[in-house]
């Protein structure tokens, strides 16, 4: 059982039995192994060209967009309405992904992803708020 108490300068410290220790270290090693993997995998996707990188200009530009969606097709150089004929949908319906007025089914978002070269996890964002029909319908 860890004990907790403080060093003659203040400092908090914790003394763990030499077993709690020990198991400490190993996790902390599966899980530096994890990461070197992780990173490992990720650089030969960048080295095979796979996985492209943004410039800081384009990250500032990313995070200035609407969305993730208006960014990455004004990088790829399309129109609503190009996208929308290639990924075989409406622009009306890719104008309302892109604005957040919908957030597009699977299905869509992978065709869009696919049209535009990147992953899926590259236009969705995380934190964006769940827009319900109750909850639009209440906003009106």
């Amino acid at each position: 059982m860890p004990v907790m108490t403080k060093a003659p300068n203040g400092d908090e410290i914790v003394i763990l039995a030499r077993k709690e220790y020990d198991e400490l270290i190993a996790a902390a090693a599966v899980e530096d192994a994890a990461d070197i993997a992780t990173a490992s995998r990720l650089m030969a996707r960048i080295s095979s060209g796979e996985e492209k990188l943004l410039t800081s200009a384009e990250m500032d530009e990313l995070l200035a967009a609407k969305s993730p969606l208006a960014f990455y097709r004004k990088r790829a150089g399309l129109t609503q309405a190009a996208l929308a004929q290639r990924a075989d949908l409406a622009q009306g319906y890719v104008s309302e992904i892109e604005a957040g007025r919908k957030s597009g089914d699977i299905q869509t978002m992978r065709k869009i992803a696919y049209v535009l070269g990147v992953q899926i996890d590259d236009l969705v964002v995380a934190d964006a708020p769940v827009c319900s029909r109750a909850k639009r319908k209440a906003a009106q």
